[in-house]
This record gives structure tokens, sequence and C-alpha cells, in this order.
């Protein structure tokens, strides 16, 4: 069985802000699969929605945690180093640029609260992470992100534009692909797809 998690802050407010990309790959992923309607899960406080790929079970889940509480959610699903194998996080990445991702395992949280709060919970760094990137580009394609704690917070918290919207629509594809691969095939197959620009 696979989890995959979207990780995002719960709420209206911050709906669509860049920090909650994870939470709507997770839900695109889930409308392209035609995985039923995500429901509240009261006893973990996440909502969820089960479906397969293939012959593969599959949880998503959506945290009603805030952000760096996430590991209390996902440690009600993933109770082993051994289920953590099957764990796939998606969540937004500052270090890559928008309209990119990168999917890594077994690498460190890189100062991501939602990830670190999942690591310390599971305590294992051995699962999947879907990377996805919001940060703008310079003029000639270099990453331009933000520097400085207020900056990146108000960065990250602030709405996408619609340009941004277009741009995570067309990834948004690439990315349900990629997962898919992961489940049903590797996870080499996964980061050929998703890892090249």
């Amino acid at each position: 069985m696979y989890v995959i998690v979207g990780l995002g802050n719960p709420g209206e407010e911050y709906a669509n802000t860049r920090h909650n990309i994870g939470r709507m790959v997770v839900e695109d992923f889930c409308a392209e699969n035609n995985f039923p309607e995500f429901a509240l899960h009261k006893k973990s406080n996440t909502f969820i929605s089960e479906g397969k790929i293939g012959k593969e079970k599959v949880v998503a889940i959506l945290p009603e945690t805030f952000m760096n509480k996430s590991g209390t959610a996902v440690v009600k699903f993933v109770k082993s180093k051994k289920a953590a194998e099957t764990l796939v996080v998606v969540h937004d990445e500052l270090d890559i640029i928008l309209g990119r991702a990168k999917i890594s395992f077994n690498k460190s949280s890189g100062g991501h609260r939602g990830v670190e709060s999942i690591t310390k919970a599971i305590g294992t760094e051995a699962y999947v992470r879907v990377r996805v990137g919001i940060s703008p580009a310079t003029a000639s394609g270099k990453l331009k992100k933000p520097t400085g704690d207020e900056k990146v917070n108000k960065f990250i918290l602030g709405k996408l534009k619609s340009t941004d919207e277009a741009v995570l629509k067309k990834l948004s594809k690439k990315l349900n692909e990629s997962i898919v691969l992961l489940i049903s095939e590797t996870r080499e197959a996964a980061m050929n797809l998703c890892n090249t620009a």
C-alpha cells in the first residue's frame, strides 16, 4: 500500500498559496485517477481518499494539521520504517524554479518544516519526496529565491498568480505520470521522467 501525502495548511485563508502546492498536486492526482472525493477521517484529522493504481492500493491524505505538525497525521498511516518505503510526500520547494519538480528518496529535509515533522514522527528519512518548485527565475533562467525569514514567509504564504496556476497545471500532468510510474514501476523510472527539465 502506498500513502501519498499532500502538504499544506488547512483553512480557506491558505487555499491557493505557494505553501499549499503539495495539497493541490495530490488533489489533481486523485481527480486524474478517478479516486473518490476526499472525506474527513476524524481519528487522524486528515482528509482521505482511497483508490488503486493498477493492483496497488493507494491512500491519499491531506493533513488538517498545520504544516509544521504534519508528522502527527502521517504517523497514523505509516507505522514502521518498512511502511515508510512506500510513503510519498508532495511539498513545495524553494530551491526549485516554479514549473519544475524533483523526486528524491532518503534525503534530508532541506529546512522544510513539514518534512522535518514527518521525518521526526516516523523516525526515518527513507521515504520518497516529490519536491515541487515555487521560486521565480531570473531572465536567464537561474533560480531567484527570496531570502530572509520575513521575505520567505511572505512569499510562501502568498497566493499563486493566474500565470503561476497555468504553469502548475502543465506540471501537474507530468507529476501525475511520474507518481503513477513510481507506484506501478520503479522509483528510478519516476525520477527519470520527473527530474528532467
